[in-house]
């Protein structure tokens, strides 16, 4: 390692000549400058006013010499972490597979870069088999990707007091920032989608748990059936199933139910599903099947044919959750609202494709 004192030597600074080996300190740095550590301190903390120009002329020799404030002393004078979590109750069987690069992942990855931009790091918390996976890290707030009902992260991160903000509002917990997912607009995209293709009896399998997004679901389907005169066919089942489950229960519903000729599965893993079971019964799609499913991640485009699904927008919902996060971290508190999604239609569901 280079020294400090052979890279720092410049005319007009003679504290710069120091010995020391490494990495140069906040005293160093306060020598240089002719202040006080704790000036160096707030200079870059900013919880106490330094002059202008003297915070300038902090910032200018720490750059010179190499100097960086420690964010763990950082950290420890403020009481934050400086560190931010994402975290989702789903099941394993719906993370794991192809979806193990999607859903979870796109909203991570969007939510690191927003963070990382505001000098905070992001800790993802995968989705754990046990639902044990968060352990006892601190952190000084959690976006949580579409908690369920009591869902047992919202207790865990509430009882150790740390800010929370879900995306997609959790149910029952007005009271917790969300980024509303609009779930409801969602399915009435794909379901009108589904009806102008010409798809004239429709069902829909969705999730069993209790998360905004599958009761959403459900409601708008049974208000769209009515509206269309529709005998509603409507199956929750177990997201843990993932996408086995999909493909057993849509074999037994296209078996019992031939008349269905669309299928909205708002879970990918059971749409994934539901294409094998449209293959082992012989009902082509889209030709005898229309199929479409929510998130447009690596399941819809890789199935053959591949999904109609749409873009629910991730990384905008990803940097509005972070900046509600963080202006709670601060005291404010808000609520955001996605923008609608935009329909991304495949040969799954389009007529003579």
């Amino acid at each position: 390692m280079q020294r400090w004192s052979e890279r720092a030597k410049l005319p007009g600074h003679p504290a710069w000549t120091s010995k020391t080996l490494g990495r140069p300190t906040i005293s160093d740095l306060a020598k240089a400058a002719g202040v006080s550590p704790t000036t160096v301190s707030h200079a870059f903390s900013g919880r106490r006013h330094v002059d202008p120009e003297t915070r300038e002329r902090i910032h200018r020799l720490a750059r010179e010499i190499g100097y960086h404030p420690s964010s763990l002393a950082q950290g420890l004078r403020s009481g934050r972490t400086g560190i931010i979590a994402l975290a989702s109750s789903m099941p394993f069987a719906v993370a794991a597979g192809p979806s193990r690069l999607g859903f979870l992942m796109e909203i991570a990855a969007s939510a690191a870069m927003s963070a990382l931009t505001r000098d905070i790091a992001l800790c993802l918390i995968p989705p754990h088999p046990s639902g044990q996976g968060h352990g006892r890290a601190g952190f000084d707030g959690v976006i949580l990707v579409e908690p369920t009902r009591d869902d047992p992260l919202v207790a865990h991160f509430e009882s150790r007091k740390t800010p929370i903000v879900s995306i997609g509002t959790v149910p029952g917990r007005p009271d917790i920032a969300a980024v509303d997912l609009r779930s409801r607009e969602t399915a009435f995209l794909l379901l009108d989608h589904l009806a102008a293709q010409g798809s004239r009896h429709i069902a829909v399998l969705t999730g069993a748990s209790p998360r905004t997004s599958h009761a959403e679901t459900g409601q708008a389907y049974l208000d769209f059936a009515a509206r269309h005169g529709m005998a509603p066919v409507l199956l929750h089942l177990d997201e843990a199933g993932g996408e086995e489950l999909g493909y057993q229960e849509a074999l037994r519903l296209l078996a019992e139910n031939p008349s269905i000729d669309g299928l909205y599965a708002s879970v990918d893993a059971f749409a994934s599903g539901a294409v094998r079971a449209a293959r082992a019964l012989g009902r082509a799609v889209p030709d005898r099947l229309r199929i479409a499913t929510r998130y447009d991640g690596l399941r819809a485009k890789l199935s053959q044919p591949p999904m109609t699904a749409v873009d629910l927008h991730l990384p905008q919902i990803a940097e509005a959750a972070v900046d509600l996060l963080l202006a709670l971290i601060e005291g404010r508190s808000g609520s955001a609202v996605a923008a609608l999604p935009d329909l991304i239609a495949r040969r799954s569901s389009l007529s003579g494709a």
